[in-house]
């Protein structure tokens, strides 16, 4: 026999399935069962807090529908995606019965895929935000769905978003808070080193990944050995588990600037590029978070989650299909001023030396001027809430639930 208050939460994307894997956390430590349902990707994180996964996963190299160039877009389509996402709604239809609420998290494909089969959802629009223009936009027939009263719950991911869709929907449109900051609240800092540390954000994605480290290889060795305004200056990059330890070894092994000093036994990788020491750390990722002074970064979500915690990002651009120009320049006017970028130039030497520079007036910034670190926080509370304050959008599902 079902429970007749099952949940199921559908999430699209990475980033995505975090705050997913959060509400269904606290859904559970509240009483509920709760599985999920995650359109791209492995699902890992759903599976590592032993949420159950009702579908075979498969992984997309794109990481799903966005800010994807053509050839990303081209690459969706080869890798058979479209089927995939067939397969998916015959899934859901077959087991819909089993399901009283429905949660969708990200964009217009899950609450598309909610208000078709008709079930009570709630909905966190992560994916949507009106500081990208000023005026959100929702894609057609977004707003048609989210006015149907299957929708008991709608969230935004930040106020100015929660105040326009509440005008343009007629309805209450709440911001409790963003999920995907909770584990970095819990977490706190640990062992925060004295030295200035940097932390390097290189994105999670296999084959992009890869690209995406030796652009930042190529950028540190970029810098001349005589700025001895480097030396003290740690740099920590945190590595998912999508690439190990043999593949960093093949990837080091093909430039002749890196130097691998030595692999310690709490699972860091230690190299150098010129006068610099770069720590490659797996399994450490809330660490680094908490205890970095600022970030460069060629990551989505890792980005939002280092403004949320009031820490400055230098943004490197990549190749794509999924960090590329496009999607920088989109995570600028999400995020605030913030989020800096050098000017772009399609010669690497120069535009490596201009992000070279602007990485050292950040530095420099936040070693002497308070007002700029404050300025951070300010930005953050506007762009991603209350700085350690945990979301609240579980709590009220929950007494949602319990109320019907």
């Amino acid at each position: 026999m079902f429970n007749l208050k099952k949940i199921l939460v559908i999430s699209n994307g990475n980033g995505e399935d975090i705050s997913g894997c959060q509400i269904a956390k606290q859904l559970i430590n509240l009483g509920h069962d709760v599985e999920a349902l995650p359109i791209v990707g492995n699902g890992n994180i759903y599976k590592k807090n032993k949420i159950n996964v009702i579908i075979k996963t498969k992984t997309f190299s794109t990481g799903g529908l966005g800010y994807n160039s053509i050839r990303g877009t081209i690459l969706d389509i080869l890798e058979g995606q479209i089927i995939y996402l067939i397969k998916i709604l015959f899934l859901i239809f077959s087991r819909r019965k089993e399901y009283k609420f429905l949660i969708t998290i990200g964009d217009i494909l899950p609450v598309f895929l909610a208000w078709l089969i008709r079930k009570e959802t709630f909905t966190y629009l992560v994916a949507y935000s009106s500081h990208y223009e000023g005026k959100l936009r929702l894609p057609w027939p977004c707003s048609y769905f989210l006015k149907s009263d299957k929708f008991k719950l709608v969230f935004a991911r930040d106020l100015l978003t929660s105040l326009d869709l509440s005008s343009q929907l007629k309805r209450k449109v709440d911001f409790q808070g963003n999920p995907f900051m909770d584990e970095l609240i819990i977490s706190g800092v640990t062992n925060k080193s004295k030295l200035f540390t940097i932390g390097v954000l290189p994105g999670s994605r296999m084959p992009e990944l890869a690209r995406n480290i030796s652009l930042i290889f190529r950028l540190l060795s970029s810098i001349p050995i005589e700025y001895n305004f480097f030396r003290g200056i740690v740099f920590d990059m945190a590595l998912a588990d999508s690439l190990d330890i043999n593949q960093i070894l093949y990837l080091v092994s093909k430039y002749r600037f890196i130097r691998i000093e030595k692999m310690t036994r709490d699972n860091v990788l230690i190299i150098s590029i010129s006068n610099l020491m770069i720590n490659i750390r797996w399994s450490s990722f809330q660490e680094i978070m908490n205890n970095s002074d600022m970030f460069i970064s060629m990551s989505g979500t890792a980005a939002e989650q280092a403004i949320g915690l009031s820490k400055p990002v230098l943004q490197l651009i990549g190749g794509g299909p999924q960090f590329n120009y496009k999607f920088a320049e989109a995570q600028r006017r999400l995020l605030g001023k913030y989020v800096f970028c050098a000017e772009y130039s399609a010669l690497k030497e120069i535009y490596f030396n201009n992000t070279i520079g602007l990485l050292i007036d950040i530095i420099y910034r936040l070693k002497i001027d308070s007002s700029f670190l404050n300025n951070c926080r300010k930005n953050s509370s506007i762009r991603i809430g209350l700085p350690n304050k945990k979301s609240q959008v579980a709590k009220i599902i929950s007494n949602s639930i319990y109320l019907s």
